[in-house]
């Protein structure tokens, strides 16, 4: 074979045998050992690298088009989203009032209450002392700000590193995201305040408390709504204007909506003069009204505002000197809080008026009172020291007083040994309890109506009366003894029991029935003989007027706390009490005989611890079966004052009666009252005046017996004491 290329006269390239390729890429070459050229490997390692790099491209196309989708599908979406927003806001926005009608939006007006002289003392309802502007109250705004929303001047209305750090924050302490934290912008609490549009309605919702329950819940739904509110808040009023929003929506407190109401309550001053300790207390307050209220505790409010004071520096508002002026003297409540009192009696007031004038009011109602500060103050101190120095440690026993004047006027009332509480049970008006021997002048009074004298004789010894459908009636003594023939003034100042029922049974239930309850005194028949001793229920202040109908020589007094009633910004009253007459209960005659023997029983009878030098004194205590209820009542020319002491669930007392213990707080309360006051006489008999004109009264009966068994009577006594004397 020709070894030169004919054609072109070029030698010929040698080309290995090629029969023998596939064995040597099975076998490894032949037994030689030698490796094939490296050209004959590199074709197949291409076409892998370029099957590789067309597999690449696929999945890069597969992937970029998954891309491409996804942020065509998130830029529309997002487009939308921003379209709704923008419409939703723009929606919300016309929707806005003017910014004066927003900032006092409340559900109820307010009640102030006034003292006998014109000092406020109580505050309910929903109380707004007035608009107060950002602008114009520095301190206060920059507090606030600091404390709920540092970037308020920086976010639109809405606070997105807020919102996902208190989600983080909520989900980290193993709480859903929105529970708990809630990252709420000032815009959105506002908006939350406005309850985003939806006005208070009685047919929908049962009461104002779950309204504003409702408006307040945090749920997905509702923090997305708050998003175009929060937007169409700032755009609508400015930054500046949703914090005068704020400011004025925001509950505080003590009843107090807006920081002028609540500056005013707290501090006697307006939102402008506010100093940065006030204005931190007041920013404290926004996140438990109720626990870092000043008035409930001051040190806790004070402890409060000490942080909100570090973050108001941290914000800028306040330099370090500053901070540490303010926390070295923290704020103090005013002097009108300080000395705030007489919640029961403002509670009492609110119940008595009516709901449209008083608890459902939609108008600031001012109410005068005949509330005295002072008297309240006396009233107070007795049961607070009773109780710190005769009371053990850990009882949950329980003390009310009330203090009216003759006429009926209501000057003070205690309605727990909890002397500063309000709006908790009151046990001067709300608690019915049996009176027990504290009901017994009623008696006497029907008997001496009737013609019964104080010194006539009724006996004291066994007495068992047959009830029908409850069998034998026995009453007995507090002593279990009994005292034969006593006159009815002894009865009464020993508090005799079958003499009292015997009496009762004597002049007819119904008589005593009938005195009580035109007494004020509701009384049930049904009772039974029982109805002697006080079994049946009322309350202290109808006792106290009760016994104000006694003094005032048997006319009925009607216990009342209200002069006047005006509406806010009114100078002519709706309502003005006006003095009247109350119907004759019993002859002025029995009456003044009835105020001379309960005089005995403060003398020398149960009553003695009430007594003070100085003053005539009538009363009456009253202890109930197994001494479940302890109650003294009495007065003096000028005031009529009760006392009960009791547990709320019917424990008996431990060694109490109505002679002991609130005897004590009567007569330390009534001593106060009376240091400055002249001793005035009571309006009562005098033995000496009233000459017997016929015969004592034959022993056992009511009857009057003739002269021939009075002399017999006498001359059997003498007899016996002759034979005594042997």
């Amino acid at each position: 074979m020709s070894t030169t290329n004919s054609s072109r006269g070029r030698p010929r390239r040698l080309v290995a045998d090629r029969r023998n390729t596939q064995n040597q890429r099975t076998t490894g070459g032949s037994g030689s050992g030698r490796k094939p050229p490296s050209g004959r490997s590199a074709a197949p390692k291409r076409r892998t690298r370029g099957r590789r790099r067309q597999r690449r491209s696929l999945l890069g196309r597969i992937v970029a088009f998954f891309v491409g989708l996804v942020w065509a599908v998130f830029w529309r979406a997002t487009a939308v989203l921003v379209l709704l927003v923008a419409l939703a806001t723009g929606y919300v926005y016309i929707q806005l009032p003017a910014l004066e009608d927003a900032a006092d939006a409340r559900v109820r007006g307010s009640v102030t209450f006034l003292d006998e002289d014109g000092d406020v003392f109580a505050r309910r309802g929903s109380q707004f002392g007035g608009i107060v502007r950002a602008e114009d109250a520095p301190q206060l705004a920059h507090a606030v700000v600091a404390t709920e929303d540092r970037r308020f001047y920086w976010h639109p209305g809405v606070d997105p590193i807020g919102i996902f750090s208190a989600m983080a924050i909520n989900m980290r302490e193993g709480r859903s995201p929105f529970d708990g934290h809630g990252g709420s912008s000032i815009a959105q609490q506002v908006a939350k305040l406005m309850c985003l549009g939806v006005e208070y309605d009685p047919a929908t919702w049962e009461n104002e408390a779950a309204y504003e329950a409702d408006c307040r819940r945090t749920t997905l739904w509702r923090k997305v709504q708050e998003v175009p509110w929060a937007l169409a808040l700032t755009a609508r009023y400015g930054r500046d204007g949703v914090l005068t929003v704020y400011l004025n929506r925001a509950y505080f407190g003590n009843g107090a909506y807006g920081a002028s109401a609540a500056m005013e309550g707290y501090f006697g001053t307006p939102p402008s003069e506010a100093s940065p300790q006030q204005a931190a207390m007041m920013a404290g307050l926004l996140t438990a009204p109720s626990r870092y209220a000043p008035t409930g505790n001051l040190e806790r409010s004070q402890g409060r505002a000490s942080v909100v004071l570090g973050l108001m520096n941290r914000a800028g508002y306040l330099t370090d000197a500053e901070l540490e002026q303010a926390r070295a003297n923290p704020a103090t409540l005013g002097e009108a809080a300080q000395t705030e009192r007489g919640g029961y009696f403002a509670d009492w007031v609110m119940s008595e008026g009516p709901d449209f004038l008083t608890g459902e009011t939609t108008e600031d109602v001012v109410i005068r009172t005949t509330f005295d500060p002072e008297i309240q103050a006396a009233a107070e101190a007795a049961i607070e020291e009773v109780f710190a120095s005769s009371v053990r440690e850990g009882s949950e026993a329980q003390a009310a007083i009330v203090i009216m004047s003759p006429d009926g006027a209501v000057r003070a009332m205690v309605g727990g040994r909890d002397t500063r509480a309000a709006g908790v049970f009151n046990r001067a008006s709300q608690a019915m309890r049996q009176p027990g021997s504290s009901f017994k002048p009623f008696i006497y009074a029907a008997a001496l109506d009737q013609g019964w004298r104080y010194d006539d004789l009724i006996y004291d010894g066994p007495l068992t009366i047959d009830v029908p459908g409850s069998g034998p009636y026995s009453p007995e003594n507090y002593s279990r003894e009994f005292y034969g023939e006593v006159m009815l003034v002894d009865a009464l100042r020993s508090s005799l029991n079958t003499a009292a029922v015997r009496l009762s049974e004597t002049v007819g239930r119904e008589e005593v029935f009938r005195v009580a309850q035109g007494f004020g005194i509701e009384t049930d028949p049904a009772l039974g003989p029982a109805i002697a001793l006080g079994v049946s229920e009322v309350s202290l202040i109808d006792m106290v007027g009760a016994y104000a109908g006694i003094l005032n020589q048997g006319a009925r007094v009607m216990p009342y706390g209200v002069e006047e009633l005006r509406l806010s910004g009114d100078s002519s009253p709706m309502f003005a009490h006006e003095a009247e007459t109350g119907t004759q209960v019993i002859s002025p005659q029995a009456a003044g005989q009835l105020v001379y023997m309960m005089s005995r029983v403060i003398e020398n009878g149960t009553g003695q611890r009430a007594r003070f030098d100085g003053w005539q004194i009538a009363g009456k205590t009253g202890t109930t079966n197994s001494a479940r209820d302890a109650w003294f009542i009495g007065f003096t020319a000028d005031y009529v004052a009760g006392v009960w002491m009791g547990y709320d669930d019917n424990t008996p007392l431990n060694g109490v009666t109505g002679g002991g213990l609130p005897a004590d707080i009567w007569r330390i309360a009534m001593q106060d009252v009376h240091q400055d006051l002249d001793p005035r006489p009571l309006p009562m008999i005098r033995p000496e005046d009233m000459p017997r004109p016929q015969p004592l009264p034959q022993p056992g009966t009511g009857g009057r017996p003739d002269l021939g068994d009075q002399i017999l009577m006498e001359v059997l006594q003498q007899v016996i004491s002759d034979l005594e004397g042997r």
